[in-house]
């Protein structure tokens, strides 16, 4: 390996917009939809000053859009309680003390938590974000110990209606989210199939084309574990998606599109052959998948680093913030929060798109406030549309929602009592400011720089686990036990290599990364663990490909 280099910091292309997600309109009507009764409840009731608490469990219904509903229904429980919790631990902390460097120490510590148990969990987005904004305004908000279960109480009862709004659709559209992963497949794999494989545009289409294939994959096996006759069509779409990421200049590119455009429609799902060269490696992604994922502790582990710099960063642009004397710490503290992503790269891009975001935000709440003054209804209705937009604008650029996001959480503050617009305009620009600089500045100080080492473990483990396997399976009787134990091994490997090589993309000062050597070690593991599925018999003969030489190959 070659000794570290630092790596530059990009401003090209930070704010360029892209395509709007394909479901952009899911989420954005989902909230609109669990936001509107419980505030327009507490409007006609005139207790508004309760509405951050409904808020609370009314954002919930953000998340898991992309995951089918069997798993979206376990995910939206865990989302509505983790949410609740962080309500919960802040109101109890207001109510306790005062002391704002207390309560900016707490905010940064749950801020970590939720940024590493979201991450470990691979929750999606919004991510960690809105869970942080809750828990960290709530720390300031005024509380006595006995409003706290009442208030705790009006954010589970809107959580509940969330849970309800997020599993709405499934009973129009049962397997819609598993056909818009495999629809997201198939055109992903068309625009690698256009290349050719010739060099131009190869490598990224190539890797874009892995990534949906990897989460239509995921998305298939979290529906459950007995695929119906709907889920083995879409299986047989993802092998010809896997096919043409194998062979794009034997693909046709138009009959993947076509494909692609029935699966998101209402029609019946294409019916297609199972090919008899379906791919091993296919077969080894699909066990990986299929296994039980690793206990939480040990997916938080390689997440350490990123989880001091968040506590460290929160900690600082809070204390910072309270230096400069501005009356909302907790402003700072979520804009650090909101900055971390698995390496330094990204989390310089998600700074300047926030900071971008949050500027153009703030004039956008001035232009607003007039309206919001003169009814409390307008406040609600410009409540609603925020949300609508920054939901409907997210997918096509971080800093394009957030222009929506920083008008919406203003307003917010106005709901208990109308406030100075100047003063808030004032405080949000220079907690923006304060939270983007000491939240890099920390990210920068608090290095990820084992990741490298980490990286070359998880080759060696993941190698040596692929041989271990071969050998067995080139035995004539492998002991059954033996062979269950190598397949698991082999394919609990091939996943921290993968999380393990992501993580290490993008720091700074980080050795080169041995990238063809991670992408020959994931294909070379994935057909080995194909052949032990094939031999221990846990694949239909429909599906079996063959056996070759190459699948047992040390």
């Amino acid at each position: 390996m070659s000794s570290a280099t630092p790596r530059r910091l990009p401003l090209a292309g930070v704010l360029r917009l892209g395509r709007p997600s394909d479901i952009w309109f899911k989420p954005a009507l989902s909230v609109v939809a669990s936001i509107a009764p419980p505030n327009l409840a507490l409007l006609a009731l005139g207790r508004l000053d309760l509405a951050m608490y409904t808020m609370a469990g009314s954002l919930c219904a953000l998340y898991a859009h992309n995951r089918p509903y069997a798993a979206r229904a376990r995910v939206l429980v865990w989302v509505v309680l983790g949410m609740v919790g962080g309500l919960a631990l802040s109101l109890l902390a207001a109510s306790l003390t005062s002391d704002a460097v207390v309560l900016v120490t707490v905010g940064a510590l749950v801020a970590a938590a939720q940024k590493a148990v979201c991450d470990a969990t691979r929750l999606g987005p919004p991510g960690n974000v809105v869970l942080t904004f809750i828990s960290s305004a709530s720390l300031f908000a005024p509380q006595t110990l006995g409003q706290v279960p009442g208030h705790v109480a009006l954010a589970l009862a809107a959580g509940a209606w969330a849970w309800l709004v997020g599993m709405a659709p499934g009973l129009l559209r049962p397997h819609g989210p598993e056909r818009r992963a495999t629809a997201s497949a198939l055109a992903a794999a068309a625009a690698y199939a256009d290349t050719r494989g010739t060099a131009d545009g190869h490598a990224r289409a190539r890797a874009a084309s892995a990534a949906a294939i990897h989460a239509a994959w995921q998305s298939l096996l979290a529906a459950g574990a007995r695929p119906d006759r709907t889920r083995r069509d879409l299986e047989r779409l993802l092998v010809r998606a896997e096919i043409a990421l194998a062979a794009p200049a034997d693909t046709d590119p138009a009959r993947l599109r076509a494909w692609a455009r029935d699966l998101r429609g209402t029609g019946r799902v294409p019916r297609v052959a199972p090919p008899r060269e379906s791919a091993g490696e296919l077969l080894g992604v699909a066990a990986e998948l299929a296994l039980p994922e690793r206990p939480l502790r040990h997916r938080l582990a390689p997440l350490a680093p990123l989880a001091a710099r968040t506590a460290i960063g929160c900690a600082l642009a809070g204390y910072a913030s309270l230096a400069f004397g501005v009356g909302r710490p907790y402003w700072a503290l979520v804009t650090a929060a909101s900055l971390y992503q698995v390496n330094i790269t990204l989390t310089w891009s998600r700074g300047v798109q926030r900071v971008v975001g949050n500027l153009l935000g703030v004039l956008l709440f001035a232009a607003l406030a007039p309206l919001t003054d003169l009814h409390p209804a307008a406040l609600v209705l410009c409540c609603m549309a925020l949300n609508f937009g920054a939901e409907a604008l997210i997918g096509r650029n971080y800093w394009l929602g957030t222009v929506c996001v920083t008008p919406m959480a203003l307003l917010i503050t106005e709901f208990a009592r109308s406030q100075d617009t100047g003063q808030l305009i004032t405080e949000r620009v220079a907690d923006t400011l304060v939270g983007a600089l000491v939240g890099f500045a920390a990210a920068v100080a608090v290095t990820n720089r084992r990741a490298g080492d980490r990286l070359e473990r998880a080759l060696t483990t993941a190698e040596r686990a692929r041989e271990n396997t071969a050998r067995l399976l080139a035995e004539p009787h492998p002991a059954p036990r033996a062979l269950e134990s190598a397949r698991r091994a082999l394919a609990a490997a091939l996943v921290d290599l993968r999380a393990t090589a992501d993580a290490a993309s993008g720091e700074w000062w980080q050795r080169a990364l041995p990238e063809e050597r991670v992408v020959l070690t994931e294909r070379s593991g994935h057909r080995t663990l194909a052949a032990t599925v094939r031999r221990q018999g846990l694949v239909p003969q429909d599906h079996d490909p063959g056996r070759t030489t190459e699948d047992i190959r040390p």
